[in-house]
């Protein structure tokens, strides 16, 4: 893969809810304010992109997924004022800005979906309506715990709506030229108030057909149009898609480097925890088969977790039963039939182990991006409905409330973690901040070696031959004279390694994680040893990156773990 000079190739992103992060008004949800309070925390952690989830006026059935207003912050989280503010500290410390873009549907209370319930109205074909659906089409449900149909009647329209997810979600009808406009108007709203980008939500059924509504003869000519637009008018601005699609359809939605620029990397996810499970490297190496050629000027966007369920609906029917046993053995704990609601650390539960998966994201070809809270090793609240579990409020302290707000706890917008070995009195960020071997502080590390390491995001991947055994996963990455290897052993158990490379002979290499040096022998050969489930990152010949690659020296060299 060629190097792409464009920020998002290789930056580290944070995915935060303005709602759950910090409260600074003491009314128990948090706000723009309270997340501009908290900026100078990020930038210490390392990230330089932030994606925001949904921040907009809602009818709060679906985490502010069901948006009333595309053009407006939701009052409990301040004002368009507070935005920009927020916007511009953000900048101020090098760090972009991605919003979450939810245009597949809108909430039943927007007005375009009240004014099109009325006969006649201009608006009706904002949405898909029909008479009489002529079948269900059960299969399109997203949500088929809770839906049989795709389809629901609505008394006052005299007619069915199209949607996809919850009934009070209506589909827009993206073939209508109409609701085109809409959705750049949209863009160029926030893309003038400063964005740098755009998750795109649910971005294959933008472009799928809604019952009889169509699209064109060529459906991903409207995802051209939206790159057009956001490239033309963002200054860099950029798209990262929600496809969480059939591995052969997943280059579609790059197109030829003309639609979206980054997908988020659904089956690298489900096969890094494939490997953790089975403790073997094979769903790994088998992963460069499976994924699409980059076209110019895209990037995959890999993860651990997120907002949503972890999703293992591309693994076989026999794969994915042997991991909900292992990573989700009470059936509260799964969803959708497909995946698990679990956050990171209590899924993961060995310490060992939650770091090992971190320096798996942080070593991946692409982007990383971070759920927030796992940097702390935060837990889940497996009481609270669906997707809801992963969304509680980040524990800053061992203070009331966790230090999120000072609000009467029956105030807060969502419960927080009190109890157990991830209540906040154990698990927050000031406790961690305060330990050099915590979590937060090893996670600090990996973002700092990360960012200095150019060859990750940017360059050419190849396995690595080593004599480990299928528990071992060893690779290369190059950039111009830049070369860097990272060894991760997926065993419990301790591990003697060989790596072999021709460049490896009589090289001076150095582990960028524990600071320390080897060298490879006169046949290219470096012996390693390696507990379990450790891992190490080793930049070869100089500990200076060569200039060429743009790599900085400062921050090359990173304190030693304890």
């Amino acid at each position: 893969m060629e190097a792409n000079d464009t920020w998002y190739d290789n930056c580290v992103s944070y995915q935060l809810d303005v709602a759950t992060f910090h409260d600074s008004n003491g009314d128990g949800v948090g706000d723009f304010r309270g997340l501009t309070a908290r900026l100078d925390y990020l930038r210490e952690l390392g990230v330089n992109s932030l994606l925001l989830m949904p921040f907009h006026p809602s009818s709060e059935r679906d985490d502010g997924y069901d948006v009333i207003d595309h053009y407006a912050v939701d009052p409990r989280l301040g004002t368009l004022g507070d935005f920009s503010e927020f916007i511009d500290e953000a900048k101020a410390r090098g760090m972009r800005v991605m919003l979450d873009l939810v245009v597949n549907h809108t909430s039943d209370q927007h007005p375009w979906f009240q004014a099109s319930r009325k006969p006649g109205s201009p608006f009706r074909d904002y949405y898909v309506w029909v008479d009489e659906p002529d079948d269900p089409h059960a299969d399109q449900v997203v949500f088929p715990d809770r839906y049989d149909s795709v389809w629901s009647y609505d008394a006052q329209a005299k007619g069915y709506y199209f949607h996809r997810f919850h009934d009070f979600e209506p589909a827009l009808n993206h073939g209508h030229p109409r609701v085109r406009r809409e959705v750049m108007q949209i863009l160029s709203f926030w893309l003038a108030l400063g964005v740098d980008g755009f998750r795109v939500d649910a971005a294959p059924f933008l472009i799928w057909p809604k019952g009889p509504a169509q699209h064109s003869e060529d459906p991903h000519a409207y995802l051209r149009q939206i790159r057009r637009h956001v490239a033309r008018y963002g200054r860099g601005a950029m798209l990262v898609g929600e496809a969480n699609v059939a591995p052969a359809q997943l280059g579609s939605f790059f197109g030829a480097g003309d639609e979206l620029n980054q997908l988020f990397n659904f089956l690298g996810a489900e096969r890094i925890f494939q490997a953790l499970a089975l403790e073997d490297a094979t769903p790994l190496h088998a992963l460069r088969a499976l994924l699409p050629s980059l076209p110019p000027g895209t990037q995959w966007m890999n993860f651990l977790r997120h907002h949503d369920e972890l999703s293992l609906i591309w693994l076989d029917q026999a794969s994915r039963e042997t991991l909900l046993d292992t990573w989700a053995p009470h059936p509260n704990m799964r969803i959708y039939g497909r995946g698990t609601r679990r956050r990171l650390a209590p899924l993961l539960g060995d310490p060992a182990r939650i770091r090992l998966a971190l320096s798996l994201l942080f070593s991946r070809s692409g982007a990383p991006m971070l759920y927030y809270g796992d940097e702390l090793g935060m837990g889940d609240a497996l009481e609270l409905p669906d997707r809801l579990a992963v969304r509680t409020p980040m524990q800053w302290s061992a203070a009331a409330n966790a230090g999120f707000s000072a609000a009467p706890k029956a105030q807060l917008i969502r419960p927080l973690i009190e109890d157990g070995a991830y209540g906040y009195a154990k698990v927050n960020v000031t406790s961690q901040w305060l330990k050099a071997d915590s979590q937060l502080n090893y996670t600090r590390r990996l973002i700092e070696i990360r960012r200095a390491c150019p060859e990750l995001g940017l360059g050419r991947h190849e396995p690595l031959e080593c004599d480990g055994g299928p528990s071992v996963l060893a690779e290369s990455y190059y950039l111009d004279e830049g070369h860097v290897l990272c060894v991760h052993n997926l065993s419990k158990d301790a591990r003697r390694v060989t790596l072999r490379h021709d460049k490896l002979a009589k090289r001076e290499c150095y582990e960028l994680l524990a600071r320390r040096k080897g060298r490879g022998d006169a046949k290219g050969q470096l012996i390693l040893q390696l507990p379990g489930y450790g891992c190490c990152w080793w930049r070869v010949g100089s500990i200076f990156a060569p200039a060429e690659s743009g790599a900085s020296v400062a921050n090359a060299i990173a304190e030693a773990p304890s």
